[in-house]
């Protein structure tokens, strides 16, 4: 089913950056650069700032819509699990052609933000091949625990709630527009537990530069904790949901 749209995966991974990035990155960032406001950002042009968090948004978006409804849709719909299970494989071989499928969804979303990024002089660099790295780590690390859930539900109602509550406040608020350091003194340690603060950071800092190891180390740690429990429990819940 994926090679039927291979080509429109493909173009949507290059185009859709490119709109936020004309949006964005050089309509909003040419506001922001004239203001002087530059000093909050670690003296880097807005545009810069913004599209490097375009590494981990791009992920976190793709991936989570990926184990929401086309997960679910071979659970209840389209009922492709409970063929797989037929044969000798397992729901851990299922859950594992899944991360599969999440992973390279991953690699072409963020690369082809990758590539676009590359075209400009304020983000082209080597760190844009860890930058991908990390991206698709932050979407593993959303799409894991959404997945595990996902086998859970029998019907979709849960996931506009996800998305409306959840990824959108996280979109706004997770650093991908301003430092969080802006953010209301409640609010700021709260991003710090959201994966895609650690994600825009880890990305940012791979094709910028100025992010230290220890910091690099502790991002990495968090957003590898959130795959790993994500997909314990979705060897659980899919185990539960297919042999039951």
């Amino acid at each position: 089913m994926f090679r039927q749209i291979k080509v429109s995966v493909g173009l949507a991974a290059i185009v859709q950056p490119a709109m936020f990035l004309l949006g964005v990155g050089l309509g909003i960032g040419e506001l922001v650069d004239a203001g002087g406001n530059t000093d909050l950002l670690d003296g880097q042009p807005y545009f810069a700032f913004y599209s490097t968090a375009l590494l981990a948004t791009t992920a976190m978006f793709v991936l989570t819509q990926e184990a929401m409804w086309p997960t679910l849709d071979g659970f209840t719909w389209g009922e492709a699990n409970r063929a797989m299970i037929a044969t000798p494989l397992t729901p851990t071989d299922v859950l594992a052609g899944k991360a599969l499928h999440y992973l390279v969804r991953g690699v072409i979303a963020v690369g082809g933000t990758a590539l676009v990024l590359a075209l400009f002089a304020d983000t082209r660099s080597l760190g844009l091949i860890p930058g991908v790295a990390a991206g698709v780590l932050c979407g593993l690390a959303f799409a894991m625990p959404i997945a595990a859930f996902t086998a859970t539900q029998e019907y979709d109602t849960a996931f506009p709630a996800i998305l409306r509550f959840g990824i959108t406040p996280m979109f706004l608020f997770g650093g991908a527009f301003y430092p969080i350091e802006q953010l209301p003194d409640w609010l700021e340690p709260v991003a710090w537990f959201t994966p895609l603060w650690h994600g825009v950071e880890l990305t940012r800092g791979s094709v910028l530069g100025g992010l230290g190891a220890e910091m690099a180390l502790l991002h990495i740690g968090v957003l590898a904790a959130f795959v790993l429990g994500g997909t314990l429990w979705a060897r659980w819940s899919f185990t539960r949901r297919l042999l039951v």
